[in-house]
């Protein structure tokens, strides 16, 4: 194994030790265990002779100023699910320290100034607003219309968590102007996959195409409660069986708008049901059903949302009932950079022999940069190909080539932009 990769993979089992219990990882944002993790890493951060630095929206920096003014940006988070793994988001993280840690013991200044992030709350698993410290940093959140009317589940107001660490919903607004100062040229990540589709594969490494674009809705099928006795079928207004016949639909769509390769796949997903009035003598009244579409290519999502509008109006019909839409959230398909693609692709290649290809289906704060600067992954396989849980985990020897590979890039990156 690569040395590096030892410091690095030893650094994860310290800090999974420090913030797991027997439920998994507990690193939520904004929590008391994040707040350690965080202390943890600042620590890190000292021992190499780096203070680090919070912007308005508590994003965590550690810098090695350059010869130029251009910065390289490595980035990911430390926050975690409830009960989340060892890996999600930290590898990135913690390799980037790597990154740092090997630039210090050179003695050399660096063409280019190197910065590490550890994004706040890329999870949203407290609050449901995932990405906000990158999004923050992006200019593209914005704290008042979407922050401050959040709670928790056991009632706390995110503005009042905020404050615990310090932060503000009107300190979060200056993240912007803190990252354009930093004059970035480039930014990479580097991620566990969260899926199968590498270990299908059997590749250890993967070069990340672009994150999926998301059509995020909530549909509302609107019939008339019956008693179950009593309704002939052919009368009945059935809100649930419009509902169900749209989640077949969609599964539909997604199997005939994917292609035989990882960077052709798309997905739908109904993942939120909630039937009315939801007891067993009754007809259901009123069915809410979520959709969730991604895809790489952004006509095909839009011809996927199309076919899908489609589909809840035809079950409405045949069941007799009105179907409402509400969007919840969307965002267009972020394809990386070509230059930095090149760089990915011949590192994974002098580790592995290979360049396997995909995108990414769930979101990272890379998908916040694409917009203002150029940016790449590289992703390590997950074994056994789900993330979010405590059995997550990727081989050791996959996780040496993943770093590997990344170190690499890196080494690439600031060759080519501090020259």
């Amino acid at each position: 194994m690569d040395p590096r990769s030892a410091r690095v993979i030893a650094d994860l089992r310290e800090l999974a030790a420090l913030t797991t219990d027997e439920r998994g990882a507990q690193r939520v944002a904004w929590g008391p265990v994040w707040r350690t993790t965080r202390t943890w890493f600042a620590g890190k951060l000292r021992e190499i002779g780096i203070e680090p630095e919070l912007d308005g929206a508590a994003n965590m920096w550690g810098t090695i100023p350059g010869r130029t003014t251009g910065s390289l940006v490595i980035g990911s988070h430390l926050d975690s699910v409830p009960g989340g793994g060892w890996l999600d988001g930290v590898l990135g993280v913690i390799t980037g320290l790597e990154v740092l840690r090997e630039v210090k013991a050179s003695g050399a200044v660096p063409a280019m100034t190197i910065r590490v992030v550890d994004w706040a709350d890329e999870e949203g698993a407290r609050f449901g607003r995932s990405l906000a410290g990158s999004s923050a940093s992006a200019g593209t959140l914005d704290p008042e219309k979407e922050l401050a009317h959040l709670v928790d589940r056991a009632g706390v107001k995110l503005p009042d968590a905020l404050a615990e660490n310090g932060v503000t919903l009107a300190s979060m607004r200056t993240a912007a102007a803190y990252f354009q100062a930093l004059h970035p040229v480039a930014y990479l990540e580097l991620h566990i996959e969260q899926g199968p589709v590498l270990e299908e594969m059997g590749e250890p490494v993967g070069v990340v195409l672009g994150t999926m674009g998301v059509e995020r809705h909530s549909l509302r099928f609107i019939g008339q409660a019956a008693h179950s006795g009593a309704a002939p079928i052919h009368l009945r207004k059935d809100a649930f069986l419009a509902a169900a016949e749209f989640a077949l639909a969609c599964r539909d769509i997604s199997v005939r708008h994917s292609g035989p390769e990882p960077r052709t796949r798309v997905v739908a997903t109904c993942g939120v049901v909630k039937v009315e009035p939801n007891f067993v003598t009754a007809v259901p009244g009123a069915t809410e059903i979520s959709i969730d579409m991604r895809a790489l290519d952004a006509g095909v999502l839009a011809k996927m949302y199309a076919e899908a509008q489609e589909a809840a109006a035809k079950a409405a019909r045949t069941h007799l009932v009105e179907v409402v839409w509400t969007r919840i959230w969307d965002i267009p398909p972020r394809l990386f950079d070509e230059t930095l693609l090149g760089f990915v692709r011949s590192s994974v290649r002098e580790v592995t022999g290979r360049t396997p290809e995909l995108p990414s289906g769930p979101l990272h704060d890379a998908a916040e940069m694409v917009p203002l600067v150029p940016t790449a992954m590289v992703f390590a396989l997950s074994s056994p190909g789900i993330s979010h849980t405590k059995i997550e985990d990727t081989p050791e020897p996959a996780l040496d080539l993943s770093i590997q590979a990344f170190l690499r890039t890196v080494d690439k990156t600031v060759a080519h932009f501090g020259a």
